[in-house]
């Protein structure tokens, strides 16, 4: 019996968007507006990149397991090494940074729905193009036959 594949609704597509670039845009703009110093801004930025391309990359891997395409131990290992890290350094950071608790929520939040959105996105881009692949003759979002 071979999977059913339902492609994601506009809705859900529209709200991973807005997820990402609403988390990374609030996190950026309070970089931007905060009174820290230049080296701190670069080393929360850096975190924030790091952060989606690990998450991004773990999903990658889960999904590319899921699909039998040969991921290697090491690779997913260092996936999920890679998300942990980010995570492990905005704590540090945010732990012993000189915010307020409310600025140090409000930067974790962003962060977090922004790697949130990021998968998300992926997993939407990565269904749609399974979904084209199976049924190239279907419409974008148009439901394949539930025939088999």
């Amino acid at each position: 019996m071979k999977p059913h594949y339902q492609p994601p609704t506009a809705a859900f597509i529209a709200a991973s968007w807005v997820a990402m670039f609403v988390g990374a845009l609030t996190y950026v703009v309070g970089l931007w507006n905060a009174a820290m110093l230049l080296n701190e801004k670069g080393y929360y930025f850096t975190i924030l990149m790091y952060g989606l391309f690990s998450a991004v990359s773990l999903q990658k891997s889960v999904r590319d397991k899921l699909e039998g395409i040969p991921v290697t131990g090491i690779y997913f290992g260092l996936c999920w090494l890679s998300v942990g890290i980010s995570l492990l350094l905005l704590g540090v950071g945010l732990w012993n940074a000189s915010l307020s608790n409310s600025e140090k929520g409000f930067y974790a939040m962003g962060f977090l729905l922004s790697l949130f959105g990021a998968v998300a996105v992926q997993k939407n881009i990565r269904d749609l193009a399974v979904i084209r692949r199976l049924h190239p003759d279907q419409a974008e979002y148009e439901l394949p036959d539930q025939q088999s």
